[in-house]
């Protein structure tokens, strides 16, 4: 693919006027507290045996979006007696938390590691998923980024942030667990990873790989890529809902919530992703942290001739490398 967004001395300085809602964080606040309300988090935790000597690994149910079970993995180092802190990573589009032994980069590098599963996902690439979406949804185009967009109390997206943030609430009472916390992603998962930050803004890390479900209005412009093409295919269909179908979405703008963290971050960006756009990365890492008083100290990392691969294993050596000076 060929560069085609804006020249990167451009980027850095993109700052796009937002489209917050005025009641974003009432919103947000009452979800959550709806979402706390229904179940303590931790609602099992059983130890398997993953065929590994190394790593351990629990499976674990977590009270997601009004309390509906969401699953995930949670790893650290085999007989590890300290306490420890932990990496949440949220998943890319379409996959599901899999089988343990497919992500052991964290809990190898001495790090508690809770994996969590993508609600009426996991079936597009990896191991699978295993964690249903109970809610329906009116009229929606393949996929899942229009399920239930008439509202943000009804959208997909809403129950797929709650979702991540409790998987932070379950990761402090874990056992081994430290209190210290680092939220990562690639994709749809930095995305989830940079709006949690925004939801939690007590964590104290963010490492948001090529992002995904930010300044979404921007990429539905400028990209004939899925996921974002399942909006314009909705709208193609659904002509007088584009409002409506916006102003859901920019409840579950990673760009909006992001602005609420104070954790210092790690962004990377592909100048030439078509999935993700240049400038929907740099929107929301030069407005990171713009709506509080923290100023978090944030990076970038620019892969000027990858896709939305991005840095690959380079990048999470990098990572890794970071993750160690933040916690």
């Amino acid at each position: 693919m060929a560069l085609f967004d804006l020249p990167l001395e451009a980027l850095w300085e993109y700052r796009p006027q937002l489209s917050e809602p005025e009641d974003l964080m009432p919103f947000w606040e009452e979800t959550l507290s709806q979402a706390r309300e229904a179940s303590s988090p931790l609602l099992s935790l059983e130890r398997v045996d993953n065929g590994l000597t190394l790593i351990d690994t629990w499976d674990v149910t977590f009270a997601g979006h009004n309390g509906s079970p969401v699953r995930a993995w949670y790893q650290r180092p085999a007989g590890a007696q300290a306490d420890l802190p932990v990496v949440v990573e949220y998943l890319g589009y379409g996959g599901g938390r899999g089988e343990p032994l497919e992500r052991l980069a964290f809990s190898a590098a001495g790090y508690g590691h809770l994996v969590m599963d993508t609600r009426g996902q996991g079936s597009t690439w990896g191991a699978g998923g295993h964690t249903a979406d109970p809610a329906g949804s009116g009229p929606a185009a393949s996929g899942v980024m229009t399920r239930g967009v008439a509202s943000p109390h009804t959208s997909y997206l809403t129950r797929l942030f709650t979702d991540a943030v409790r998987a932070v609430d379950t990761a402090r009472e874990l056992p081994g667990a430290d209190g210290r916390i680092a939220l990562t992603g690639n994709s749809q998962g930095g995305g989830l990873a940079l709006g949690t930050a925004g939801l939690v803004p007590d964590v104290d890390a963010l490492a948001a790989n090529v992002p995904f479900l930010t300044h979404m209005r921007r990429a539905v412009q400028i990209t004939d890529a899925d996921p974002y093409q399942e909006i314009v295919r909705y709208l193609a269909v659904h002509r007088d809902l584009e409002e409506q179908t916006f102003t859901t979405l920019a409840y579950v703008d990673a760009l909006h919530l992001g602005r609420r963290a104070t954790a210092p971050a790690m962004f990377s960006v592909a100048l030439r992703d078509v999935i993700c756009p240049p400038s929907t990365v740099f929107a929301a890492y030069n407005h990171y942290g713009s709506a509080t008083d923290a100023d978090p100290a944030r990076e970038m990392v620019v892969y000027p001739y990858n896709n939305h691969e991005g840095g690959g294993p380079a990048q999470q050596r990098r990572q890794l490398d970071w993750l160690r000076d933040h916690l």
